[in-house]
């Protein structure tokens, strides 16, 4: 049985100005054709794929238990007992211009049946149609709103469209739709497209994916309300500056662990395409020196693509 719920009441969501380009996300004349070019295609084009595809071992599970699989970018595996979920599955070797510079931790062919997919928004990188249609039949696909036209195609059973706060309930597990300060747009003319992060819930455990986001207060609301124990929040693509418009860096998602009140930190969004300009390996490596500094080195999971962890 499958229904909607609203758990939290509904403000309206704010107006947001969108990037129509991508000189809207950065500094006056700090962008440009050729910085494009030369930071994100020519030198990931002129850096060695790196990564291996591990062979898949999954760990056997008892009830409340969860294994997670990073898969390499937003990409995770999301494993109980009973059920399978993949958020933001992308196996690609190019995004157009794009070259993924480390491979995915799992071949596409070596998941297991797909019981759930959940999708952020509808960026190339996030929502990438040629690994969806490719999933081992996926039975329902959770998105944002206004997203689902997107995924008509891609062999769903079934498409549910959610509005920030509201809920989606299956069998024994649910999945709401947070806030997140980023944009939907796919393209530069259809900003009807949602965005949003999820808190999956199952067998007393709960899960945050933040999807893409810049800081912003709400997530203290997502701590009060939703209270998840393990967070998976991005830390890459911060420079220039103005990519915190839509982005965060390390020290901004330290604070937004602290904000969601969870017990486990796992990065992403780090080390799989270069989407903007600090080097590959700082993400990490100033994550690991802010948790020091700040006496949370115990609760930081950095995953290893393709090799799952048990919590």
């Amino acid at each position: 049985m499958s229904k909607h719920t609203s758990r939290i009441p509904r403000p309206p969501r704010a107006k947001q100005k969108l990037p129509r380009s991508f000189k809207d996300l950065t500094p006056s004349k700090a962008f440009n054709p050729r910085t494009f070019f030369r930071e994100m295609v020519w030198k990931a084009f002129l850096t060695p794929r790196t990564g291996v595809h591990k062979q898949p071992e999954f760990p056997k599970l008892t009830p409340g238990q969860v294994a997670l699989t990073w898969i390499g970018h937003a990409s995770f595996l999301v494993q109980f007992t009973d059920l399978n979920v993949l958020i933001d599955p992308n196996f690609a070797n190019w995004l157009f211009l794009l070259k993924r510079i480390k491979r995915s931790g799992l071949r596409l062919e070596d998941l297991p049946p797909i019981d759930l997919v959940l999708l952020t928004h509808a960026h190339f990188d996030h929502f990438h149609k040629p690994s969806l249609r490719k999933l081992p039949h996926p039975k329902i696909g959770v998105m944002p709103w206004g997203m689902g036209d997107l995924a008509r195609d891609l062999g769903f059973e079934r498409i549910v469209e959610l509005d920030w706060w509201e809920s989606f309930s299956h069998g024994d597990y649910k999945v709401t739709l947070t806030p997140c300060k980023h944009w939907g747009a796919r393209v530069l003319r259809d900003h009807h497209r949602g965005y949003g992060g999820f808190v999956l819930e199952h067998q007393g455990r709960k899960i945050y994916h933040a999807g893409d986001s810049a800081y912003f207060d709400g997530f203290k609301q997502i701590g009060k309300h939703l209270a998840p124990e393990i967070a998976l929040l991005p830390i890459g693509a911060y420079r220039p500056e103005s990519f915190r418009n839509v982005h965060m860096g390390p020290d901004e998602a330290i604070q937004v662990f602290r904000d969601v009140c969870a017990k486990w930190f796992i990065p992403m969004h780090y080390g799989t395409f270069r989407l903007s300009f600090e080097d590959m390996d700082e993400p990490p490596r100033w994550l690991r020196q802010l948790a020091s500094d700040n006496g949370l080195s115990h609760h930081i999971r950095m995953l290893e693509e393709g090799v799952p962890e048990v919590f």
